[in-house]
C-alpha cells in the first residue's frame, strides 16, 4: 500500500526568503532584524495566541523579486538571540504548500492561503526505489567523508524516509538557489530524490575533475621546485670544478638559466616552445668545449627573434587603399583592382569572423609579368604601403642554392636560416608583403634547384605549415602576401607558376609615360640635381618627343634617363652663366640639350628611306624580355645562275620561326596560281629570308604572316604598306593562328607610329585589354585567312598609294 499524507488548506503569514530555499525538515536560524522576516514571525505569534500549538509561518523563495509558486510550512521553534548577538528566530520546515490567493490577517506581514501538498510513498519500497535511496545515502556518505563530517553520515544513513532523505539535499552547500527551487517544487518525493541524486552525482564528478586538476598542479610545482634545486646544486658543482682548474669562463649553467628563463617568457607556439625547451636541456648537458653549444645557442636566438605572434592590422579603408596606389603609380589597373579585390575581400573574412579557415589565413600570391622599367618592384612597396604592412624585399636573381631558399641545415659550420626566414624577421611580423624580385632569374646547378625550394613558399594550400631546414619548426606563411616579378613568364618552371596568380603589366601608353614622368620622374630628377621645381619647368610637348622619339620601350627607365642627362645640362648651363632660371624647356630645346632623337617613326622618313621602300620588306610584331617591338622581315630571290636553289634562313632564329618560314614557302608554291604570283621559277631559285638585328636571338610562330606576306611582296613586285604591321601564325592551308601578346604588340606598334596592324581573327578578345587611347590611333582589322593578309598590306600593282616609289620589277 501507499502512505499518502492528507491535504488541507491553510492561512499563513508570507516569510520571504531572498536568494534562499529552506525545504521540510531543515532546522534555519533567521535574523529579525529583517522587517519583513520580524513582521511575519510577530504575525504568526499573534495568531498563535489564538491557536493551539507554535506559531507558524509560510517560507517563500523570493528570487530576484519574485515569489515561488510552492513554499514550506515552518514552525517558530524559538526566538532569542543570534551568536553574533542580533535578534533571530530558529524556524523548522514542515512540509511543502502550493501558494494561493493573499488574504487578510494579523501584523504587518502579508496573508496567503496555500495548499498542502500531499505526498504518496509506495511501501513497501519498489526494488528500484530501494536502489535509489542505497546509491544517494552511498553517494552522499562519500561527500561527507571527504569534507570529514563523520557525525553526519550516521544521521544520513538513518534516515529510511524517500521524502526526507531527498530533502536532506537542501544542506547542501554546492547546490544552486535555482538547483533547491527544483527541488522544492518537485511534489513526487521518488522524482525529487532522482533528482538529488544526480545533483549529488555531478557535484562529485566535477570535484573528481577539480581534484586531479589540483594534484597535477601541485605535482608540477613539486618538479619545478625539485628542477631548481637539482640546478643550483649542478651550478655549485660546476663552480667548484672552474675554481679547481683555474678557469674564468662564464658559467654555462648560468647560460642555460638564461636562455630557459627567455623561452619560457617568450610568446611562442606551443610545438615552438617544446622544442626550444629541448634544445635548453641539449644546452645544459653539453660541455663547454663542445662545438654544439655554440649551434645551439645561435638557434635559440634565431627563434626567439622571429615574430612569432606578431601581425600587424590591416588597412581596411579600400578607397583610401586605391588611392594611394593611384598617386604612387599610373596606369597598371590590373593589379590595383587585384589588390583592391584583396582587401575587400579581407576586410568582409574578418567582418564575419573568418580570419582562420581550415588553418590557413587570407594571404596571396601573385607574379608580376611584364617588361623592365614599369614599376613591378615598385609596385609592392605600394601595395604594402596601401595594406598598412611591413615590407621586404627578397632578390632571386642569380640564386642557385637550394638553401638559399630552405635554409641549412644546422650541423653546418655558418648554417642561417633561408631568405624567406629572414624576411620575416626583418620584418618583424607574420603578416608582411614580401617581394621576391626577379624570380624568372632564378637558376639551379649541383647545389639544388631553388625554384623548386619555392613551390612550397608559393603554395597557398601548403604554406601554413612551411618548414624550413634551418629552423626545422612550422612556420605559418599563409598571411605573407607575396608578389614575385619577372620579365618572362616562359622562364618560370610551369609548376611554380601554376600555384601563383599572374598579372601581366604590358608596359605603359604614351600617355601614361608624360603623365608619370610629369608626376612621379621629374620632382625626383629635380631633387637629385639640385633644382627646385619652381626653377625648371618641362613643357608635355618636350615631355612627349621625350617618350616618343628619344626612348622606346615599354617602361619609364631610359626616359627617366633621359630626364636627368636633361636637368644636368639645364643645371651646368645655369652655373656657366649660359642659362637663366627659372625656365621651360619645349620640344624645340631637346636638340640642342641631349642631342638628336634616336628613334624616328617609319611615317615620319622620307618615302625612298623607308625599308618598305622595295618589294620583299615587311613589318611584324614581336614581344621580347624588354616588352613588344618592330620586327622587319626581308626576302630576296638569288640569281639562278649564281645561288643554289633552296631556303636560307638568317638572323639567329630559333626552330619554331625556321619552321614558319617553310610554311609560308610551301604556303605560296602551292597557291601562286591562285594568288597570282610567278612561283613557277621558285624550284631554280634560292629564297633568302633574314631578320635584321642579327645578334638578338629569335623564336615563335607569330611570324608566319610577315614572312608570307615579305615573300608575297617579293614575288609580285608589290610594295608593303608602310603604316602597316602585322602578326600573327601561318598554317600550310593559308589559315592565320592565334597568338600571344597582343596587347604589347599593340602598344610596341603605336610607339613605332604604326596606324594599321593586323592580328589574327581569334586573338579578338585580347582588344578589350589594349587601352582606348591606343586603339583609337589604330586601325586594327581581324583576319582568318591570309589571303586577307595579302589584300590589306600590299600596295596596288599601280602602286598609286604611293606613287614616288618605284615598284621594283
Amino acid at each position: 500500500m501507499a502512505a499518502e499524507s492528507p491535504a488541507f488548506t491553510l492561512t499563513l503569514p508570507v516569510l520571504p526568503l531572498d536568494d534562499e530555499v529552506v525545504l521540510p525538515g531543515m532546522v534555519v536560524p533567521l535574523d529579525l532584524s529583517d522587517a519583513e522576516v520580524r513582521a511575519a514571525v510577530e504575525a504568526a505569534q499573534a495568531a498563535a495566541r489564538s491557536e493551539p500549538g507554535k506559531p507558524r509561518v509560510l517560507l517563500v523563495p523570493r528570487i530576484d523579486g519574485t515569489y515561488a509558486k510552492t513554499g514550506v510550512l515552518g514552525t517558530v521553534e524559538q526566538v532569542g538571540r543570534l551568536a553574533d548577538g542580533d535578534p533571530g528566530a530558529l524556524v523548522r520546515g514542515r512540509s511543502r504548500v502550493r501558494i494561493g490567493a493573499g488574504t487578510t490577517g494579523p501584523g504587518a506581514a502579508l496573508w496567503v492561503e496555500g495548499a498542502s501538498v500531499g505526498e504518496s510513498v509506495p511501501e513497501p519500497l519498489p526494488g528500484h526505489v530501494a536502489e535509489l535511496v542505497k546509491e544517494y545515502k552511498a553517494l552522499a556518505t562519500t561527500w561527507l567523508k571527504k569534507r570529514g563530517a563523520w557525525q553526519v553520515v550516521d544521521r544520513v544513513q538513518a534516515i529510511d524516509d524517500v521524502s526526507a532523505l531527498a530533502d536532506n539535499s537542501g544542506y547542501s552547500p554546492f547546490l544552486t538557489t535555482d538547483q533547491k527551487v527544483e527541488l522544492l517544487e518537485i511534489a513526487d518525493p521518488v522524482a525529487r530524490l532522482r533528482l538529488a541524486t544526480q545533483q549529488l552525482r555531478d557535484h562529485l564528478a566535477e570535484q573528481e575533475v577539480a581534484e586531479t586538476i589540483a594534484k597535477d598542479v601541485q605535482e608540477g610545482v613539486d618538479k619545478q621546485q625539485r628542477e631548481f634545486l637539482l640546478r643550483r646544486q649542478l651550478e655549485a658543482v660546476r663552480k667548484e670544478l672552474r675554481e679547481l682548474n683555474g678557469e674564468n669562463s662564464k658559467d654555462s649553467a648560468e647560460e642555460s638559466d638564461d636562455y630557459r628563463a627567455r623561452v619560457e617568457a617568450a610568446d611562442l607556439p606551443e610545438k615552438v616552445r617544446e622544442a626550444a625547451l629541448k634544445e635548453v636541456d641539449k644546452l645544459e648537458r653539453a660541455s663547454d668545449q663542445s662545438p654544439e653549444g655554440s649551434w645551439i645557442r645561435t638557434w635559440l636566438d634565431t627563434v626567439l627573434e622571429m615574430p612569432w605572434n606578431e601581425r600587424t592590422e590591416d588597412a581596411y579603408d579600400i578607397q583610401g587603399a586605391k588611392a594611394v596606389l593611384d598617386a604612387e603609380h599610373a596606369g597598371l589597373e590590373d593589379v590595383k583592382e587585384r589588390i583592391t579585390e584583396y582587401l575587400a575581400v579581407r576586410k568582409r573574412r574578418a567582418d564575419r569572423g573568418l580570419g582562420v579557415i581550415g588553418g590557413r589565413r587570407g594571404g596571396a600570391v601573385l607574379a608580376l609579368v611584364g617588361p623592365p622599367g614599369v614599376g613591378k618592384t615598385s609596385l609592392g612597396e605600394s601595395v604594402a604601403h596601401a595594406m598598412g604592412r611591413k615590407f621586404v624585399r627578397v632578390a632571386l636573381g642569380g640564386v642557385r642554392d637550394e638553401a638559399e631558399i630552405r635554409g641549412h641545415r644546422r650541423t653546418y659550420v655558418g648554417a642561417l636560416p633561408g631568405r624567406i626566414v629572414r624576411a620575416v624577421k626583418e620584418a618583424g611580423s607574420m603578416n608582411p608583403v614580401v617581394l621576391l624580385d626577379e624570380i624568372d632569374k632564378v637558376g639551379s646547378d649541383f647545389r639544388g634547384d631553388p625554384a623548386a625550394a619555392l613551390l612550397e613558399v608559393l603554395d597557398p594550400a601548403q604554406n601554413h605549415t612551411f618548414r624550413d631546414h634551418y629552423l626545422e619548426v612550422e612556420l605559418d606563411l599563409s598571411d605573407v602576401v607575396f608578389l614575385a616579378t619577372a620579365n618572362v613568364l616562359e622562364a618560370i618552371p610551369e609548376a611554380l607558376a601554376d600555384r601563383m596568380e599572374i598579372v601581366r603589366l604590358d608596359g605603359y601608353t604614351e600617355d601614361e609615360k608624360i603623365v608619370i614622368a610629369r608626376d612621379h620622374l621629374l620632382p625626383r630628377q629635380l631633387e637629385r640635381a639640385g633644382l627646385d621645381r619652381a626653377e625648371v619647368t618641362i613643357d608635355d610637348s618636350a615631355l612627349r618627343k621625350l617618350a616618343g622619339e628619344y626612348t622606346r620601350e615599354a617602361g619609364v627607365r631610359t626616359l627617366e634617363r633621359s630626364l636627368a642627362r636633361l636637368l644636368r645640362k639645364v643645371a651646368a648651363q645655369h652655373e656657366l652663366g649660359e642659362r637663366e632660371l627659372p625656365c621651360t624647356v619645349t620640344d624645340g630645346e631637346l636638340r640642342g640639350l641631349i642631342g638628336r632623337p634616336h628613334h624616328v617613326p617609319e611615317s615620319a622618313q622620307d618615302p625612298a628611306e623607308r625599308r618598305t621602300a622595295v618589294p620583299g620588306v615587311a613589318t611584324g610584331l614581336a614581344v621580347t624580355g624588354a616588352g613588344g617591338d618592330v620586327l622587319f622581315v626581308e626576302a630576296s630571290l638569288a640569281d639562278p645562275e649564281t645561288g643554289a636553289a633552296g631556303l636560307t634562313l638568317t638572323g639567329q632564329l630559333g626552330d619554331v620561326m625556321k619552321e614558319s618560314a617553310q610554311i609560308a614557302l610551301s604556303f605560296l608554291r602551292s597557291h601562286g596560281a591562285e594568288l597570282e604570283l610567278p612561283v613557277a621559277g621558285l624550284k631554280d631559285r634560292g629564297v633568302h629570308i633574314h631578320f635584321p638585328a642579327g645578334a638578338v636571338p629569335k623564336d615563335g610562330p607569330s611570324a608566319g604572316v610577315t614572312m608570307t606576306t615579305a615573300l608575297a611582296s617579293l614575288l609580285s613586285g608589290r610594295l608593303v604598306r608602310t603604316d602597316v604591321a602585322m602578326t600573327g601564325e601561318v598554317s600550310l592551308t593559308g589559315r592565320v593562328l592565334p597568338i600571344g601578346g597582343v596587347k604589347q604588340k599593340l602598344l610596341a606598334a603605336h610607339r613605332a607610329g604604326v596606324t594599321t596592324v593586323i592580328i589574327p581573327k581569334r586573338n579578338e578578345p585580347d582588344l578589350d585589354d589594349v587601352p582606348a587611347e591606343v586603339l583609337d590611333t589604330l586601325e586594327v582589322h581581324t583576319v582568318a585567312d591570309v589571303r586577307q593578309v595579302l589584300e590589306l598590306a600590299l600596295a596596288p600593282a599601280t602602286s598609286a598609294a604611293e606613287p614616288e616609289v618605284p615598284v621594283a620589277a
